[in-house]
């Protein structure tokens, strides 16, 4: 293809404008660097009373454009949900994998060997069949790295793809990877002949399988879906239209939700979560999303993991999580939140000890520590901010914050201009299984290129317990390897959660029927009709 390598440079651009190798942290920030402020003055039409229309209030910009092998904004992944399918896709509410465009979860045929069923008269919006040869195409633009996407560092496992028939694909990987059906669950199915005819206009406006297709998209204002009418999968759409309001200002959100002008918005700021419980049903669901603590390890004394564990011990959570958070999160007792089903409570646990804090950092000849803390400017992690700094100083740590949009610490996190960060991330947009989370901060990008642990033995056992883990059928064998691993990072702590937090969501339960609140960033609306 001859856009290819045009692909890869506006891609790199990108990249440049939003730190978003490492995505998953900007995505709990809406990537709000390359993005607007958001419209909050439009008036209440489309006001969706009776009319089969669902109005939402969505708290992060547009901030990319739609094509889902590169996009990694918060708002167009959500959007993206509702646009595409997969072979296999992830309920939203629960995470566990379920069939989309395949029949069934793909049919292992080997060790190595996997094939997988097109639901037949599936249409893409334009009315075109979903083919075999289109599921290829969109997992071998997304495997080519002339591309730089995004998804192709959760999919090294795959050797080729190849088209069976004109309604069977068969995957053959490079060594046996125990999670592949639900790990697919990242690639969406694009059309062939639409993304090689005009990538950039299917970028803007894109084009798939899913229930709902976008007819409007302005990046400072809003996302108009409509119903597509020929869908025939297991989720079609309950509602004729939905109409994504772009709303960055939470005061704004919040009165847009009071005045029912829309029926749902994401992200309620902590402190109005009890306001609107008399107006509306609001639920904080406890994800995966964490706040982490970031040390460059390649500096003194930060590669002293001592003065790193007595920076966590300094830490009074439990009053960041009740003053800062309004009680909407948990600490820390493990890399995953207490909830997942692979959770493993960590050896090594950071309880608030401000003498063994001051004991360590003693023993690391680093008593008289001073420190620059940069954080981001998400509205959240500001009011978490002062408290981290009066937890660091109450034993004797000087600090200094520093708060700015994520792309500006990130771009200073790559030069390696930086001592401490501490910043919010959640890679459980893509994908929930153990192996996912743990390579996103773990492996490859983000130790060997950003916090500077890439050298250390430590990191070397890490990669192969990963590797490991990731290779055996047996879950029981695989969870105990992935607690080997978490226990191995609670006590080296190069990035590590000081908590993780909860997402809170409000609705209009009598205007919405079958609406669940999320685990992660976004909203869904999958299921979900007009009451």
């Amino acid at each position: 293809m001859s856009n290819r390598t045009p692909i890869g440079v506006e891609r790199r651009m990108f990249l440049r404008c939003t730190g978003a190798i490492g995505a998953a942290a900007a995505l709990t920030a809406g990537l709000s660097a390359c993005g607007g402020p958001s419209s909050t003055t439009e008036g209440g039409a489309e006001k969706g009373s009776g009319d089969g229309t669902i109005e939402a209030g969505i708290s992060y910009p547009l901030s990319t454009g739609f094509d889902p092998m590169i996009t990694s904004g918060a708002t167009p992944l959500a959007a993206n949900l509702h646009v595409f399918e997969g072979l296999v896709d992830l309920d939203p509410a629960t995470l566990e994998a379920r069939p989309a465009l395949a029949t069934e979860l793909p049919k292992k045929i080997n060790a190595t060997t996997y094939r997988a069923t097109l639901r037949e008269g599936a249409t893409f919006h334009d009315g075109s069949p979903v083919t075999a040869d289109d599921v290829v195409f969109s997992f071998e633009r997304i495997l080519d790295p002339e591309n730089v996407s995004l998804m192709a560092q959760f999919l090294p496992f795959i050797d080729t793809v190849k088209a069976v028939d004109k309604g069977t694909v068969e995957f053959k990987l490079k060594y046996p990877f125990a999670l592949f059906g639900s790990r697919i669950s990242v690639a969406r199915v694009v059309p062939k002949k639409i993304v090689e005819a005009d990538i950039k206009a299917f970028d803007a406006k894109p084009v798939g399988s899913g229930p709902y297709k976008i007819v409007q998209a302005t990046r400072e204002n809003k996302i108009v879906f409509e119903a597509h009418d020929k869908y025939n999968g297991a989720h079609p759409a309950k509602a004729k239209k939905m109409v994504w309001r772009l709303i960055a200002d939470p005061s704004a959100r919040v009165s847009a939700m009071e005045s029912g002008r829309v029926q749902v918005i994401e992200d309620v700021p902590y402190i109005d979560v009890s306001r609107l419980e008399s107006k509306a049903k609001v639920e904080s669901v406890q994800s995966f999303g964490l706040l982490f603590l970031m040390f460059n390890c390649a500096v003194k004394p930060f590669d002293d993991k001592r003065v790193r564990q007595a920076l966590h011990h300094a830490l009074d959570t439990e009053k960041i999580i009740s003053t800062a958070m309004v009680g909407n999160a948990a600490a820390a007792t493990g890399y995953l939140q207490s909830t997942h089903p692979d959770h493993h409570k960590a050896s090594t646990g950071y309880s608030h000890d401000p003498d063994k804090a001051r004991k360590l950092l003693s023993e690391a000849g680093a008593g008289k520590l001073s420190i620059t803390v940069l954080t981001t400017d998400t509205g959240w992690v500001k009011d978490v901010a002062p408290l981290i700094k009066e937890s660091f100083e109450a034993v004797g740590v000087r600090t200094k914050l520093s708060i700015a949009q994520s792309a500006a610490q990130y771009a200073k996190v790559d030069q390696g201009e930086f001592e401490v960060l501490v910043a919010p991330g959640d890679p459980s947009v893509f994908g929930n299984d153990v192996d996912l989370l743990l390579r996103w901060f773990y492996a490859g990008f983000w130790p060997e290129k950003r916090y500077g642990w890439g050298k250390s033995a430590e990191y070397k056992k890490v990669v192969s317990l990963l590797d490991k883990a990731a290779k055996q059928a047996d879950s029981a064998r695989r969870k105990e390897l992935w607690g080997q691993v978490t226990d191995l990072l609670a006590e080296e702590v190069p990035l590590y959660p000081i908590l993780h937090r909860k997402l809170p969501t409000a609705w209009d339960d009598k205007a919405l029927s079958g609406f669940r609140p999320l685990p992660t960033t976004g909203v869904s609306f999958l299921d979900v009709g007009r009451a």
